[in-house]
């Protein structure tokens, strides 16, 4: 694998997180966090587990509501967002933990990131008539393309829980890009992948930026993926960002080397 920094331009700042800070209760989450991503760029979040890494991409879809701070997408600027309307915008999520329908069919999983697109009302949909009708078999059409571009589709009819790990991962990948997003989010999509998993997903995470323009805001813990893969990394400890820049940048930051060394406390 190749890094992607130079393949693609990568333009102008798409969401922009200001002094982000979140607590439960007396817990400090995050502390006064601020980072950019740029359209078609791959944006990475890392750091020791308990960094934070994962409250801040639900700060970021609407899962959790940050006490203090702001976020602008697109030039639109919220403080409050609920998860329904971040996905409106065109922002998706990946989970660390697989939140797949286990007993339903790969293409079945993958059309319910579709539902964000459907026009047609619950009435029409339940009875499958008229405009919901023709509605599916465009959503279908659609969903067969990522099917194909993903590689599973010998895969299309099997209920996913019979499916190896890796390819779940691959399907819940497939449902965030089926909403279509401008900004896709993904919580360690590698996670207890074996090393060729890793790098099939790593292709497909750069497909994706390369192909579809998708920009990419990704959680690893596998630090030599992040440095492959991304154009700039964000660094997080304790709930507080000691690093920022490209993977060279980073991976020379005395601060970083010592937070991942365990050093630093």
């Amino acid at each position: 694998m190749a890094g992607n920094a130079g393949a693609r331009k990568v333009g102008d700042v798409i969401l922009d997180v200001k002094n982000i800070s979140l607590a439960f209760g007396g817990v400090k989450a995050l502390t006064d966090i601020s980072f950019d991503v740029r359209e078609h760029e791959v944006r990475a979040i890392i750091g020791p587990n308990g960094a934070g890494k994962s409250s801040m991409l639900n700060c970021i879809n609407g899962v959790y509501q940050a006490q203090q701070g702001s976020i602008t997408f697109r030039g639109q600027t919220f403080r409050h967002m609920n998860s329904r309307q971040v996905a409106e915008m065109g922002v998706a999520r990946t989970f660390q933990n697989l939140a797949l329908f286990k007993g339903m069919s790969v293409l079945d999983n993958i059309m319910t990131g579709r539902n964000l697109k459907m026009k047609s009302n619950i009435f029409q949909q339940a009875w499958h008539f008229g405009a919901a009708a023709r509605e599916e078999v465009e959503q279908r059409q659609f969903v067969e393309k990522i099917i194909d571009f993903l590689e599973i589709q010998p895969y299309r009819k099997t209920p996913v829980g019979k499916m190896p790990y890796g390819l779940q991962k691959r399907v819940d990948l497939g449902r965030a890009l089926a909403m279509d997003p401008q900004v896709l989010l993904l919580d360690e999509p590698m996670a207890g992948m074996n090393v060729e998993e890793k790098q099939d997903m790593s292709r497909f995470i750069l497909d994706v930026n390369d192909e579809f323009g998708t920009t990419i805001v990704l959680i690893e813990h596998d630090m030599s993926v992040v440095m492959d893969i991304s154009d700039r990394v964000v660094v997080l400890d304790y709930g507080k960002k000691i690093g920022d820049g490209t993977p060279a940048e980073v991976r020379a930051n005395p601060d970083v080397i010592s937070a991942y060394l365990g050093t630093s406390h």
